[in-house]
């Protein structure tokens, strides 16, 4: 994991601001949706983007209710 030699405090609320650079550099505009891991005592915030419940895949996403499937996994599940 790389250091950027950025601190920041949590207000009273909880929060943390997420430097411009940080999120210029990341491409996070504002309302994006991160998602949040736990690793031991390392918290990683990812930005989220869907993807297939199957294979992970997150181009092309078809929501079939309420679950994300790629053109390639909906294509083995017609088959089956």
């Amino acid at each position: 994991m790389k250091s950027t030699g950025i601190v920041r405090k949590v207000d009273e609320l909880g929060r943390v601001v997420l430097p411009i650079e940080l999120r210029r550099t990341l491409d996070i505009a504002e309302k994006d949706a991160l998602e949040i891991y736990v690793a031991g005592a390392t918290i990683i915030l990812r930005k989220y983007e869907p993807a297939c419940i199957f294979c992970d895949n997150a181009k092309d996403i078809k929501v079939y209710k309420g679950k994300n499937i790629c053109p390639a996994c909906l294509a083995a599940l017609k088959q089956d």
